[in-house]
């Protein structure tokens, strides 16, 4: 079952990208002070992503003080930079979950019965504090769903 309220998320660690460069990094290493957003979508340029992370451009996402906005996609991490040139906003990272060991370390990732042979994780929103206790999950129960903005920002104004 996927992570819920109080709960701690994995300390997962994969290859974070800033938009030019790549490191292994913890989870914990990538919060910021007061916490993070973790943001699950399946592929970084899907029509769902770019839908997604535009609007938290829009919405000034980048900018929240001292919490970092992180996102989990299947993507290797060469298309994760692109994507977040693309994006044009150096205020979010992209852990690239290649192997979707981040994915089932939160228990989110499905098979998609359309696609064969590859596996994704459910859209999903965590708000973290910085000793990653949930304080807000959002797992979507179908593959379009928009994320509940002013709920996720409402969260990390909690923080």
């Amino acid at each position: 079952m996927p992570p819920t309220e109080g709960e701690e998320l994995s300390d997962f660690e994969a290859l974070l990208c800033d938009g030019e460069t790549f490191r292994s990094t913890a989870l914990s290493a990538a919060l910021a002070d007061r916490g993070g957003v973790v943001i699950c979508t399946g592929f970084a340029f899907s029509a769902i992503a770019r839908n997604w992370w535009t609007q938290f451009v829009r919405a000034g996402w980048d900018e929240f003080e001292d919490v970092a906005v992180l996102g989990v996609s299947r993507d290797g991490p060469y298309a994760q930079n692109a994507f977040l040139r693309w994006l044009g906003s150096p205020g979010f990272r992209f852990f690239a979950d290649v192997d979707g060991e981040v994915s089932e370390s939160l228990d989110l990732l499905a098979d998609r019965d359309h696609m064969a042979a590859v596996s994704t994780p459910w859209r999903s929103a965590f708000v973290v504090d910085a000793d990653r206790t949930v304080q807000y999950a959002f797992v979507a129960d179908d593959w379009i769903s928009p994320l509940p903005l002013e709920e996720i920002e409402d969260a990390v104004a909690s923080l």
